[in-house]
């Protein structure tokens, strides 16, 4: 850890607890600072505060009180969830109180280099493979995941050496707070619209995924997608050494798609047919970490060898087993239609799907364009109906209601020939069954490999 004198016997105030602020604390009291933590659950409820408080650490809990500010803070840290429209956080910076977010705080004390990934769609799996990329037959140091992706940031600086690298997962909530925080190498994966009521438009949202590289100096590198207009004329305001990734031309300076391999600056490094991820998404995400090892001196050999073990991220078109021919894959991650489309698009052959989940009022009418290969419909939840009539429309002659993910499985195995994909894609948030989508794609897991077991055990029963 980089010293860092910065917080020492000044006040900060941490706006917000969850693991980013938990651990902003921790970091800040280490560092010298004297600290506040004000959260907005109730100390009854709140682990995270009690800890806290075990430590010394004076803690207001159940409101956000903002006369709390008039006890002559030198820094607030904000949870990255928190808007800035917050009546606390607009009163800070009227009275000239620096807000800071949890990765910036990480970024001051990081010894080792920083690489940042960002992008409306795509960070944690790119962020992954990056990891995985550099990882890969590393003699000296290693490469920490982190930010975003549910690792905090601050947690990771605290232990990383100077032979170390973090690759952080960066939302544009966290960028918008970023002061100093330069990586050496920033990618960014692809900017759609995304998160307005947080930024109010897009073009504040866009700005919020710039800063990315507001800091970065001739010596660093931007790793950006190059099929999008919009990011090819940003790239004119960088200082950044700028490296392209294409999936649809050949670009000299970076990494692209071509004749069914990926190339980075002329040099062939592997077939597009080894990555074990599907979908056009998946070439781009792995263009852009190809880009970042290649530029970090990763042989082509560590790569092939990475990606050969790389089955994707958990929960986001995961490969979970085969069966019989049937390939299952978890993608509960798609808690919106936006995500079940690019799953669906990312598979060539017939689809059984598993969809439904909690009902936000919307129908699935842009769904039905994409239903063409899905061959049978698995329904649950609370959008059942709306998904049958979605399956009506698109022709899909098997549609079968369940109970929830885990009846679903069998029944999907039942329907299901040699070749199929089997896929949940739910197209909707978890929370009528579940209190998140990772424990609907762990049960869906979970599932598929009870099955697998028993078919093998009844096959060998037949021997």
């Amino acid at each position: 850890m980089k010293k860092n004198n910065r917080f020492e016997n000044k006040k900060v105030l941490v706006l917000g607890l969850a693991l980013s602020g938990l651990n902003a604390a921790k970091l800040l009291l280490e560092l010298g600072a004297m600290v506040t933590v004000n959260d907005a659950k109730d100390l009854a409820d709140n682990p995270d505060a009690k800890e806290l408080i075990s430590y010394g650490i004076k803690v207001i809990a159940g409101s956000h009180p903002v006369e709390l500010l008039d006890e002559s803070f030198s820094f607030m840290v904000k949870n990255p969830g928190i808007p800035y429209n917050n009546p606390m956080v607009k009163r800070a910076l009227e009275i000239g109180i620096p807000v800071l977010t949890e990765v910036e705080l990480a970024s001051e004390i990081l010894e080792g280099r920083l690489i940042g990934v960002t992008g409306t769609n795509g960070k944690t799996t790119t962020t992954t493979m990056i990891t995985d990329l550099l990882n890969y037959g590393r003699k000296q140091g290693k490469a920490y995941k982190a930010g975003n992706i549910g690792v905090p940031a601050s947690a990771v600086a605290r232990k990383a050496t100077a032979d170390d690298d973090v690759v952080m997962e960066l939302s544009s909530f966290q960028l918008m707070g970023i002061q100093d925080m330069h990586p050496a190498i920033a990618v960014i994966t692809n900017i759609t619209e995304a998160h307005l009521d947080y930024h109010g438009d897009r073009e504040e949202y866009v700005k919020a995924k710039w800063r990315i590289t507001e800091n970065q100096t001739a010596d660093d590198y931007l790793v950006l997608n190059w099929d999008q207009e919009e990011l090819r004329e940003l790239s004119k305001h960088s200082k950044a050494q700028i490296v392209p990734f294409s999936r649809s031309q050949t670009v000299a300076n970076g990494a692209y798609l071509a004749d069914g391999y990926l190339y980075f600056r002329g040099e062939k490094v592997m077939a597009a047919t080894d990555l074990k991820v599907p979908g056009e998404h998946n070439i781009e995400n792995a263009l852009a970490a190809i880009a970042v090892a290649k530029l970090s001196g990763v042989s082509n050999e560590a790569i092939i060898a990475a990606f050969a073990v790389f089955y994707g991220v958990e929960h986001r078109i995961q490969f979970v087993a085969e069966l019989n021919g049937r390939r299952f894959y978890n993608d509960s991650k798609a808690t919106n239609i936006l995500a079940t489309k690019t799953a669906l698009n990312s598979f060539q052959g017939p689809i059984i799907l598993l969809a439904g989940g909690l009902d936000r009022g919307n129908t699935f009418e842009e769904l039905v364009p994409y239903l063409k290969h899905v061959k049978t419909l698995i329904v649950f939840g609370e959008t059942q109906e709306k998904l049958i009539d979605a399956g009506k429309k698109a022709g899909i002659k098997e549609i079968v209601p369940t109970e929830d993910v885990v009846s679903a499985v069998p029944i999907s195995y039942q329907y299901s020939e040699e070749g199929d994909t089997i896929l949940l894609s739910p197209a909707c948030a978890s929370w009528d069954q579940f209190k998140n989508y990772e424990i609907r794609g762990q049960l869906f897991s979970d599932a598929v490999n009870s099955l697998v077991t028993a078919k093998s055990e009844e096959e060998g029963s037949f021997h």
